[in-house]
């Protein structure tokens, strides 16, 4: 991972309501603005894209993705964190923040369209999956660019039986795959039973036999297909795309380790076969704003692809540490620029390894919650507390 010196120092969030038309917009520490007014400053040196505009950019599901938020917010972005939950980290590493609905009730495409007008939203781009196809339907009543593709492609890419059969239609190889009803009687073990519509690694089963296959297949809780066990490497490709459908660049990954379903240590590679892979697949689906590929190179050389999720990766800091700069080219993107393609210009051999960071919160005198100085508070400890 590269490493940089930061500031430490906790910045002033501003607190949005759900409903943000019924509150002033500028209510924040005016300290903030100057510091966020630096930052975006800072951030034009060296820019690929020059903006006319300081461009908003709102997250849902922002969950603990602190990661893009600030990577955003460093390319020179007002960022506007959104969750259903109080606790998400993001809400206080944001600019701005609001608290929503959750995404099954009918109130949540009306409540991101409140905050797309109240704050002057340019560009609303999806953490995780969750909400990912009702933010495709409901591209033109939110008034502002969503970062997905059309919502049949992104309906086919969360049902991972659909995808597959997509990527064999247009030509590229991908692991045998069948419904229960499908199974042949010559199958070759192992396989896993893995959901339809699933996240992460959830629901995902390995059967080394017909027995443990049918006892899978019985105890799953959710719909679910036959994948076979795919040998060889694995590796991902992050993908940034115009909304023409252009790949813009490509920048392959190893997995070197994950958990959950996550990759948590990596190496950027700059392997031809790959890129060329990923950006044929991205224009021929075709894909729009950012993706990740999941491929495995077989023994005999094919590269069979496993899934294509529509959002930035779980390993968003290692293609951005390596140069990819997919932030700068979605507010490119936002500014209604035609950005020209840089497949192929990233570092290889970048490393990233993760690790745990928090945020201490408390509250503040409305009741809200806000970014709490542990080194204040370590200060003002009694001695008492000290003795054993």
């Amino acid at each position: 991972m590269v490493a940089r010196q930061h500031d430490d120092r906790v910045r002033p969030v501003r607190r949005v309501l759900p409903r943000p038309e019924h509150e002033a917009r500028d209510h924040g520490d005016p300290r903030g603005d100057e510091e966020h007014q630096k930052h975006q400053d800072e951030a034009t040196h060296g820019r690929i894209y020059t903006l006319p505009r300081v461009p908003t950019v709102l997250f849902t599901c922002s969950g603990m993705r602190v990661d893009i938020v600030a990577a955003f917010r460093e390319a020179g972005a007002t960022t506007l964190a959104v969750d259903v939950d109080r606790y998400a980290p993001t809400l206080y590493k944001a600019d701005r923040y609001a608290l929503v609905g959750r995404i099954e009730e009918d109130g949540y495409i009306a409540s991101l369209h409140d905050l797309v007008r109240a704050h002057g939203v340019d560009v609303i781009v999806p953490l995780a999956d969750m909400d990912q196809l009702k933010l495709a339907r409901a591209r033109d009543e939110l008034e502002a660019l969503v970062l997905l593709p059309d919502a049949d492609i992104v309906d086919r890419m969360a049902d991972k039986y659909a995808a597959h059969r997509l990527f064999e239609e247009l030509g590229f190889d991908s692991p045998a795959t069948y419904l229960p009803d499908e199974i042949p009687d010559d199958l070759e073990f192992p396989v896993l039973v893995k959901a339809r519509r699933g996240y992460g690694s959830r629901h995902i089963y390995r059967a080394h036999d017909r027995e443990a296959l049918e006892l899978e297949l019985a105890r799953t809780p959710v719909e679910s297909m036959v994948q076979q066990v795919c040998p060889g490497k694995e590796f991902s490709i992050d993908l940034a795309c115009d909304f023409e459908g252009r790949c813009l660049n490509a920048i392959p990954r190893t997995m070197i380790e994950s958990k959950g379903g996550e990759s948590i240590k990596g190496m950027t590679v700059k392997d031809w076969t790959l890129i060329d892979l990923a950006r044929s697949l991205a224009e021929a689906i075709p894909l729009k704003g950012v993706a990740t590929v999941q491929c495995f190179r077989g023994p005999d050389g094919k590269h069979r692809i496993t899934d294509v999720n529509p959002r930035f990766g779980g390993a968003f800091p290692l293609p951005n540490a390596a140069g990819g700069r997919y932030p700068e080219l979605v507010l490119a993107l936002a500014a209604g620029e035609r950005p020209e393609p840089r497949v192929g210009e990233f570092v290889e051999g970048v490393v990233m390894t993760r690790f745990l960071s928090h945020l201490a919160l408390t509250a503040a005198p409305d009741g809200t919650l806000e970014p709490f100085s542990e080194e204040l508070s370590e200060q003002s400890s009694s001695s008492r507390s000290l003795q054993p």
